[in-house]
């Protein structure tokens, strides 16, 4: 058997651009994208794709050169999964709620050949362009090597709004390639696919780096793992910025389904499209939760189709999925992160639990779960001496991951990937436990676990507690500092509407009854809206440093430091109020 050797025939690179190719041929006439009455079938994607790739070439476009794009979820965004590997490139979709400085910062670093501009977005990418060339024109900058990107907006496809940054526009260039061309050969299925870009919850965003092998495998486990079907209608709640959409701009595609693209994640266009289009399947952060449950009566339209949630990001609280799944949602909650191209975690449903009332299920969901197929492992262990914890729900540990779906690393930082990986895992930065069942619960970021007087406390568990009370809408947990405990609970709160008039003392009062001593927040904030990434992530760092200003009166501080703190939180007031107004 050893003389026995790879061939074409029998050894192909995994890549999941055959996906596209022989959803083209198999289901040539099924729908393939809707967008605002705009449609298009599965040849007809393939034919666009096949278009772009050989337009992208004619402008020197070569292998590993990456295509960046700011867009919504747009049809061009989802041929570019497609189109910009077929190049032979490397896809960057940038996060669309960065500022400016953050989108230069990108372009710089990933030295993007090609910047494709959505048209709502022409006039922070213009910023982010002039930042760039500043950049360049900088004596003094370590960026000279980096050239300026191509330029070319993505217009409105039957309604032309005329704007643009130069002379090249993508329907234009759909228009003039050469729908012949199926595109460069993946010669090693190692090569890269994708580059995003991290949240940066807790450091710096770093460039994670995706091989098509992990895309392949990490798209097969998911439309696996949540048993999608062919003829899924997919609605695009989730940004396709966010780790490639979890892997499903390329898993709809697997299974020949139905892509409803849609600008803006809002009340009313979720439900509409749901309701017009049979919607079966949708992805997103507990805080869409929110939208749909708090719509207006006239944003809502009746769910007579069966929707799928998959939703992660973020730990839901029970009583969110409780609410959820009575509106008539059938939710599966994953874990996931940007280095494990998206979901690695997914609580599979076990069918006995169906028997179990709807409070304990909707606990059982809120759980992470187990491992996906091409995860070859995942544990809990103890961080300095990576020794597995022992599964009993309590003993807390650091979340770490192996299998083939993990990043390639980050680029240009092998420190920091040094670091990620280590001896044989990848480190999470997570903080969690593993259940007597084997399945493993979140209980916090790393850095979000609060330590006080020796006793740690889970900020997760705390928001889970707070999320039951009727008035709050959100809520969000961290360490504030203790002159005794050196560490207590802060809670930062969004009041529902018809609740605005609810007090510090009433949530105190309800947290006393429902929680130990300890774990009772010191202080209640309420705000307008709690800082959150561009994913939907809460920027826990920012109300760390509000926190810091509600520190417990402490008399051997000296007014300077006292001023500080006051001038700390006038400025995280600040920044509140403008975010609340985006």
């Amino acid at each position: 058997m050893d003389r026995l050797t790879k061939s074409q025939a029998n050894y192909v690179p995994l890549t999941p651009l055959t996906f596209i190719k022989r959803a083209s041929m198999v289901y040539s006439n099924r729908t393939s994208v809707i967008y605002e009455g705009v449609g298009f079938n599965w040849r007809q994607t393939y034919d666009r794709c096949c278009r772009l790739a050989y337009s992208l070439r004619s402008l020197n476009v070569v292998k590993n050169d990456v295509v960046s794009v700011l867009a919504p979820n747009v049809p061009a965004l989802y041929e570019m999964h497609f189109a910009v590997p077929m190049a032979g490139a490397v896809l960057n979709a940038i996060n669309t709620r960065l500022d400016a400085k953050n989108i230069a910062t990108i372009l710089r670093h990933s030295e993007a050949k090609v910047l494709f501009i959505d048209y709502q977005y022409v006039p922070i990418a213009s910023e982010a362009l002039r930042l760039l060339m500043a950049g360049l024109n900088d004596s003094s900058s370590s960026a000279q090597s980096c050239a300026m990107p191509l330029v070319i907006v993505i217009d409105d496809i039957y309604k032309p709004t005329g704007v643009r940054l130069g002379d090249l526009e993508y329907e234009q260039l759909i228009k003039h390639g050469n729908p012949m061309y199926q595109g460069e050969d993946v010669e090693d299925e190692w090569d890269a696919i994708a580059l995003n870009y991290t949240s940066g919850t807790t450091s710096a965003p770093k460039g994670v780096v995706y091989s098509h092998r992990g895309a392949f495998l990490s798209t097969m486990s998911l439309i696996q793992g949540w048993e999608m079907g062919t003829e899924a209608v997919y609605l695009w709640s989730l940004p396709m910025f966010h780790c490639n959409g979890w892997t499903f701009t390329w898993g709809v595609a697997a299974r020949g389904g139905t892509n409803v693209c849609i600008r803006n994640t809002s009340a009313d266009e979720m439900y509409r499209s749901i309701s017009q289009h049979k919607v079966t399947h949708m992805c997103c952060a507990p805080i869409v939760f929110n939208i749909l449950l708090e719509a207006k009566p006239h944003e809502r339209c009746e769910i007579t189709s069966k929707v799928n949630i998959l939703t992660g990001g973020a730990p839901p609280p029970a009583a969110l999925l409780e609410k959820m799944e009575a509106l008539g949602f059938h939710i599966m909650h994953a874990y996931g992160l940007t280095e494990a191209t998206g979901p690695a975690l997914v609580c599979e449903w076990q069918t006995k639990w169906n028997q179990l009332p709807k409070d304990q299920q909707a606990r059982l969901k809120a759980r992470q779960g187990v491992g996906i197929l091409t995860l070859a492992d995942v544990d809990v262990k103890n961080k300095d001496t990576m020794e597995s914890v022992p599964h009993d729900g309590t003993t807390m540990g650091e979340i770490v991951l192996r299998g083939s779906s993990i990043m390639k690393g980050y680029l240009k930082d092998e420190k920091e990937t040094a670091k990620a990986f280590h001896k044989g895992w990848f480190l999470t930065g997570d903080v969690g436990v593993i259940h007597p069942d084997g399945y493993l619960e979140i209980k916090d970021r790393s850095k979000d676990v609060i330590i006080s007087g020796g006793e740690n406390i889970s900020s997760v568990e705390l928001e889970s507690i707070l999320f039951k009370h009727p008035a709050i809408l959100e809520a969000a947990v961290v360490a504030m500092p203790h002159p005794r405990w050196g560490e207590s609970p802060c809670a930062f709160v969004v009041l529902k509407e018809a609740y605005k008039k609810t007090t510090e003392t009433e949530i105190l009062a309800y947290c006393r009854k429902k929680m130990s001593k300890f774990m009772v927040p010191k202080k209640v904030e309420f705000v307008k809206d709690l800082p959150k990434t561009g994913t939907g992530k809460v920027q826990k760092v920012e109300l760390r440093n509000a926190a810091k200003t509600f520190e417990i009166f402490d008399y051997t501080r000296s007014e300077k430091e006292v001023h500080l703190d006051q001038t700390r939180y006038h400025h995280y007031q600040e920044k509140v109020l403008a975010m609340s107004r985006l």
